[in-house]
This record gives C-alpha cells, sequence and structure tokens, in this order.
C-alpha cells in the first residue's frame, strides 16, 4: 500500500471533498424548491401557461439535483463513522438526536410529498399539486434548519455537559438548537442558496436569449433571476456583516484569519488584498484601507480588534487559505449586487432584454453561488481548526485510529468515483439546461412549438415567435394547461 498523507489529514480531505459535492445540490435544491413553488402559484393566479411551462422546464432540473444531494449525503454519513468515529462517539449523544430530528421532520416531508411534485401534476388535482411543491419546498428549509444546527453547535457549542465518559450530553435542548451563531449562519445559508438558484436561472435563461432574444419564457426567467438579485444580495450584505460580527464575538481568531490581522491593535485596518505569511507573521505586498477593518467589526474606527498574536500559533488555522476563501465569496456577494443594480437600471431605461453584455454577465455569474458557497463553507470549516468541536474536542483527537495506507486507498477511490458518477450526473444536467424552455413539453422532441388552435403565425415574427407570444398573451381553452 502507499502513503500519500498522514491518516488524519487524508481523512480530512476526504470529508472535505465529499461535502465540497454534497453542499452545492441541497443549496439548489432549496432555491429550487422555492422557485418552483413560485412559478406555480404565479400560474395558479394568473393562469398564464407560460408559468406552467418554466415549471416544466425546471422540475427535471431538481429532480436530478435533489437525487445528487441524498446519493452525496449518504456517503457523508458513512464517513463519519468510519473515519471520524471518536467524533461520533464524543458528539453522538447531542449531533444524533438533530440528525434524526432532520430525517423525521424533513426528509420523510420531502420524499412523501415528491413523488406527488414530480409525477401527480396530470393526476391530482391543481391545489393538491401545488400543495405537495409547498410541502417540498418547506422541507428543504427546514432539513437546512436542522443541518447548520448542527453544524453552528460544532461552532459555537453551547447547552451541553460532559459526562464520565467524556460524551457531550444535552443540558439544555434550546440552547444546544438554537446556539449562539445558529441564526445568524441559517438565515446566511439560505438567502445564499436563493441567490445561488437565482444566478443559475439567470445564466441558463441568458444563455438562451443569446440564442434568440425573442425566447419569450427565457426573458420572464432572466427577468425574475434579476429581481431575486436585486432584492437578495443587499439583503445577503447585511445578513453576511450581522455573521461576522457574531464571529468576532465567539470565534475572533477566526476573524483575525480571516481579515489577516497578526497583531492585535486599535484603529485596524481593512486588508483588501495581499499575502499572508504565517512564518514571519505579516501580509506582504497588502493594499489596506487604514482604521476601516475596526469601524465595520467594532463599529468604531479606533476599536479594538484581536489579532493571531493574541492565540497560540498552534492553533491557528490555515490563514492563507481562511484569508482568500473569505475574500472570493465577499467578492462575488458584492459581484451579485452589482449585478442586481445594472438590471434595475437597464430595466427602468426599458432595455433589460436588449443588453447583449448583461446577458454575457450572467452567463459568467452563472456558477457564481456555488462558487461563493464552497468559498464560505471554506471560509468557515478551515477557520475552525484546529478543532471539530471549537475549543473543546480538537481534529488530531477526533479521528478513527486507521492506517494511514488505507484511509489514502478510500480517498482515491472517493475522488475516481466522485468524478465519474456526479461528472455524469452533471453533464445530464446540462443537456436538460440546454432545453430550449419556450417548447412545451409534447414539442421537445419535435422541436415545433405548439400553435394554438385557429392562430397563424404573425407576418414577419416566424412561427416560434408567434406561438410565444399566442402562448403569453392568448388564455383561450387551447391553451389551457392540462388536468385543468
Amino acid at each position: 500500500m502507499f502513503e500519500l498523507f498522514d491518516a488524519v489529514l487524508a481523512a480530512r480531505l476526504q470529508f472535505a471533498f465529499t461535502i465540497s459535492f454534497h453542499i452545492i445540490f441541497p443549496a439548489i435544491s432549496i432555491g429550487l424548491a422555492w422557485y418552483l413553488m413560485v412559478l406555480q402559484a404565479l400560474w395558479l393566479k394568473t393562469d398564464r401557461d407560460i408559468y406552467k411551462r418554466i415549471w416544466r422546464y425546471w422540475v427535471k432540473v431538481f429532480a436530478v439535483v435533489f437525487g445528487m444531494g441524498v446519493v452525496s449525503g449518504i456517503v457523508m454519513s458513512y464517513q463519519i463513522g468510519t473515519n471520524w468515529s471518536v467524533f461520533s462517539d464524543k458528539t453522538g449523544p447531542i449531533l444524533g438526536p438533530l440528525m434524526g430530528y432532520e430525517v423525521l421532520s424533513a426528509f420523510f416531508l420531502e420524499a412523501g410529498f415528491l413523488g406527488v411534485m414530480l409525477f401527480g401534476s396530470e393526476r391530482v388535482g391543481r391545489k393538491l399539486h401545488f400543495f405537495s411543491t409547498c410541502m417540498v419546498a418547506v422541507g428543504t428549509m427546514i432539513s437546512g434548519f436542522w443541518i447548520l444546527s448542527v453544524n453552528s453547535w460544532m461552532q459555537t457549542p453551547a447547552g451541553f455537559s460532559i459526562n464520565e465518559a467524556g460524551q457531550f450530553i444535552a443540558a439544555d435542548w434550546w440552547q444546544v438548537v438554537f446556539n449562539p451563531s445558529f441564526p445568524y449562519r441559517f438565515v446566511h445559508m439560505m438567502l445564499a442558496a436563493f441567490l445561488t438558484t437565482a444566478f443559475l436561472v439567470g445564466g441558463v435563461a441568458a444563455w438562451h436569449l443569446l440564442k434568440d432574444k425573442t425566447n419569450s419564457a427565457a426573458k420572464l426567467m432572466f427577468s425574475m433571476s434579476m429581481w431575486m438579485a436585486l432584492v437578495v444580495s443587499p439583503i445577503q450584505i447585511v445578513a453576511g456583516d450581522f455573521h461576522g460580527l457574531n464571529t468576532l464575538e465567539h470565534q475572533p481568531m477566526k476573524v483575525a484569519a480571516m481579515e489577516g490581522h497578526f497583531e492585535s491593535q486599535n484603529g485596524a485596518p481593512l486588508i483588501l488584498f495581499g499575502w499572508p505569511d504565517v512564518d514571519n507573521e505579516t501580509v506582504h505586498g497588502k493594499v489596506a484601507i487604514p482604521k476601516l477593518g475596526s469601524l465595520i467589526l467594532t463599529h468604531d474606527m479606533d476599536g479594538y480588534l484581536p489579532g493571531l498574536d493574541a492565540f497560540p500559533k498552534e492553533d491557528w488555522p490555515n490563514v492563507p487559505l481562511v484569508f482568500w476563501s473569505f475574500r472570493i465569496m465577499v467578492a462575488i456577494g458584492f459581484a451579485m449586487l452589482m449585478v442586481g443594480l445594472w438590471s434595475a437600471w437597464l430595466r427602468y431605461r426599458k432595455q433589460l432584454y436588449d443588453s447583449t453584455w448583461i446577458k454575457r454577465v450572467a452567463l459568467v455569474m452563472a456558477p457564481s453561488g456555488t462558487i461563493a458557497i464552497l468559498a464560505g463553507w471554506i471560509t468557515t470549516e478551515v477557520g475552525r481548526q484546529p478543532y471539530t468541536v471549537y475549543g473543546l474536542l480538537r481534529t488530531i483527537d477526533s479521528a478513527s485510529p486507521l492506517d494511514a495506507p488505507a484511509v489514502n486507498a478510500s480517498l482515491l477511490a472517493f475522488i475516481v468515483v466522485y468524478f465519474i458518477v456526479f461528472g455524469a450526473g452533471i453533464y445530464y444536467l446540462f443537456k436538460l439546461f440546454k432545453r430550449t424552455p419556450s417548447l412545451n413539453e409534447r414539442d421537445i422532441k419535435t422541436g415545433q412549438p405548439r400553435r394554438a388552435a385557429g392562430i397563424t403565425p404573425i407576418q414577419g415574427l416566424g412561427e416560434e415567435v408567434s406561438a410565444d407570444l399566442v402562448d403569453d398573451v392568448t388564455p383561450d381553452d387551447s391553451n389551457k394547461p392540462e388536468g385543468r
């Protein structure tokens, strides 16, 4: 056997690799579930077939993403038991019930109504089908509630005691669930899921509009995504600021690494760029704004911020990784805000669908939400090191007593299998994205749009554009959704 890394590092890399795949899919599932719920509500309210067609377009994407999230999540559960058995033993009395609550209150809810949502549109009434979609959407958020409660407790443990066996046990479940960082982390993650979905939808819509700027369904998708960017991105920035203040209170060493502050000081600068040098405890080539760091984090230009020198060096996280992942996340957040403001300006000037540049930018920004989520996860989890339960249980003391070659071999196996299996899944998702959203399900194979009865193409616009206009504007009997 071979040994690339020691057993603990290999186990950490394995978990980091698998959760990096996993975290993307639940985030998109949450956002898409709520997007589908909104689309169906608008369809029921307005009776416009275009909302139903867009719903049909994205529900297949949701089904694939949801399945990939479930599969990757199950793998992680096994991994915790095999590679991190000591962690499982120590934290099981607290984390086990919380994970159980997630299955009982969220996963069963999602799974129970998912079948009706996916296959029941022609078999059950409108109201029951809409109710099923709502339950799936609510289930995804409840699932996020429990998972983030678990993760937040590991970051800011509260409401516990330690028994004679050295296990964490709950002394106050209310404090365990609603630990100090949970509300901020939950809001921040839910908003991230909505923004991730918005820019994914916007990127797909932009791609189709660049091919055909008259595509009415793509125009509606693009409009809705830009509204979401405009409304949610500033809220996310504010929520992130509150989350940062909470982190400063409970995990000041993580904030010092995020900000690149090696020295404790009053009136700390905001370091925009630079390269942290841990050995020499400095940031090379830094570009900084004087006192702005203290102003943001303490709301006082001369406020005191503890630096990394306030903590033992052996407890420092990977400073360069935390420093740069945090900046990537923040930069993407402000880029999203800029796109939202730009779209509002173009909308005001009635040029939203005419501007080629905003479509190109939206296409480039399509994966931005997933990149921001990964960067935020790295900031959060690497910034917690060297602990699994912050300040209480060290990572090196949490791992299973496994031989390094065995863990290295499983790490390589995971990499190969994941790239094959999930690579195929992502390839299929791109095939779904390539479908033209203006076509009805029955016309996907032929590539021809359905024409309302008795309607001929409008002269000069072409058959596809004419059919879209008919579908969008004329709610006659020939255009009524099935099952009505």
